[in-house]
Formats: C-alpha cells, structure tokens, sequence
C-alpha cells in the first residue's frame, strides 16, 4: 500500500484543513507532516499564529501519524501542548511521530516549527494518544 497516497485520500476529505489551507507533505508507517503557509487571517492581535491554529496542526498531525500506526480510520482520544515560542514566519510545519503502539492505541508526539528567513525554530510541541475510531 502506499502510505502516502492513502493519507493524502484522508486528508483531502478533511474539510477544515482545506479551508485553512493545510497540506499533508508526509507520511511513513510511523510519521506524518503537515505544513501550513502563514496569512494574516491565521494571526491573533500581537501578529503571532493563533495558538488554536498550532493546536489543530499538533492535532491533526498526531492523529494521521497514530491512524496509520493503527491500521487507517483513528480518532485523537486526548493530547496537550507546549506553546513554547511565538509563530512569526512565512510557513508552520508540523512533524508528528509514533513513540509507542499497539492493538488499541498509539502515543505519538509532535514539534510544530515555523520557517522564517530559511531557518526552521520549534515553536509548540505536543503529546496526545489516537485510538481506533468505533
């Protein structure tokens, strides 16, 4: 099975990513990366990224990275986030990785960094569980 195109199938049905904007740019048996351009409608008042928006990158990369660890059709059951430095850049990338596995869940984590002048600078970091959905 190609990995990649089967996620990239699931995420294309995903209406809120297209809306923001959002691009599935990898993904492995284990891993996912999702990227997203920065435009001001995604900026809170200082003109940093909304920390909603790191939260549904961390979010959404955790859950493919965890969906495909389990076999496709997954739910996020619960994550948190680190916000650890201001969004301010040109593009968001979120890379989510597998830490641990099983029949009925997969603990992934996932750095969400901002690209600016060429430089990648983490700016979240989360941990959540994804579990089979029904």
């Amino acid at each position: 099975m190609d990995i990649l195109a089967f996620a990239k199938g699931v995420f294309e049905a995903q209406r809120f990513s297209k809306f923001i904007g959002a691009e599935l740019t990898g993904a492995t048996p284990t891993t996912a990366e999702i990227t997203l351009a920065i435009r001001d409608e995604l900026k809170q008042q200082h003109d940093f990224v909304h920390g909603g928006v790191l939260s549904y990158l961390a979010d959404n990369a955790i859950t493919f990275a965890g969906g495909i660890a389990l076999g496709g059709n997954a739910l996020t059951s619960e994550y948190k986030i680190n916000y650890v430095r201001p969004a301010v850049g040109e593009t968001l990338i979120a890379r989510a990785k597998v830490e641990a596995s099983g029949k009925r869940q997969a603990v992934c984590s996932c750095a969400i960094f901002v690209l600016a002048d060429g430089a990648e600078k983490v700016c979240a970091i989360a941990q959540g569980t994804v579990v089979p959905a029904g």
